[in-house]
């Protein structure tokens, strides 16, 4: 599997512009309207590719550069297409200590990406936590909202076998 890049994604989907041109109009009056447009267009479209950007800023009348900060600054957001699952590994000091470095090279090979990465067939995603709260559980694997706990190397194609065609 290989990592997507932005350049094979297909251009914007209409539908999905004019629902977001309806959710900005909806709450283009209330302050700190930025972050929700850009939750929404991100749940919408699945990532927030470069035209989303520009489209949200002309819309907002906000500066291009204003909106990429803070894309840039919450990790929530995403300007590569995202994988259905995103998994994340936690490396939290317990769950690194446990062994979730091991896990980690596990995940990275088995999908045949790195952190950061989308497989191709956009089915998963690959994150790196810093603490899930689940500490005496580690090390811990996220994958969506699912915990999984005292994770091992050697678990991980089971884990993965649990969601593969399975929609998020």
């Amino acid at each position: 599997m290989h990592v997507q890049t932005a350049q094979t994604v297909a251009p914007l989907d209409q539908a999905l512009v004019d629902s977001l041109d309806a959710y900005i109009r909806e709450h283009q009056e209330e302050a700190g309207n930025l972050i929700p447009v850009l939750q929404y267009a991100q749940s919408a479209f699945g990532y927030l590719p470069e035209d989303v950007l520009k489209h949200i800023s002309e819309a907002l009348q906000i500066s291009y550069s204003e909106v990429t900060g803070v894309v840039t600054f919450y990790s929530f957001f995403s300007t590569v297409p995202r994988g259905k699952h995103i998994v994340r590994v936690c490396l939290g000091t317990a769950c690194y200590v446990r062994g979730g470095k091991e896990v980690l090279r596990a995940f990275r090979e088995t999908l045949g990406i790195d952190v950061g990465g989308t497989t191709e067939d956009r089915e998963f995603s690959l994150e790196v936590g810093r603490c899930f709260g689940a500490c005496g559980l580690a090390p811990v694997v996220m994958v969506g909202d699912d915990v999984h706990q005292r994770v091992k190397p050697s678990g991980v194609k089971d884990i993965l076998a649990q969601y593969e065609g399975v929609n998020a």
